[in-house]
């Protein structure tokens, strides 16, 4: 077909930069939490240290799976599992401290 784009779309609004600010919080926010899981788990700064070294592997992975820490166009969907993910690190921390 003559005329017809094979580019993806390129999002504009407000969208896009929404999306790329709750990435970086919630990869901020992660690995705090990771850090602070490891320390519950191990109860020392050593738990500590292990939980903020996974989180440097998972922010490494997310790198190579969008190509960069933090991009202007990520899909919702990484930023909705990302949230999903904190969720359930925040709730096994408050499990953790009781």
């Amino acid at each position: 077909m003559v005329g017809v784009s094979t580019q993806p779309a390129r999002q504009t609004g407000a969208g896009p930069d929404v999306k790329t600010f709750g990435a970086a919080a919630l990869l901020t926010f992660g690995a705090g939490l990771l850090g602070m899981v490891g320390w519950g788990l191990l109860s020392s700064g050593f738990g500590f240290f292990l939980g903020l070294v996974v989180a440097g592997f998972g922010i490494y992975w997310w790198k190579n799976l969008h190509g960069k820490v933090i991009t202007k166009n990520l899909p919702t969907k990484s930023v909705v599992i990302l949230l999903v993910v904190n969720i359930v690190l925040f709730i096994a921390l408050v499990l953790l401290a009781q």
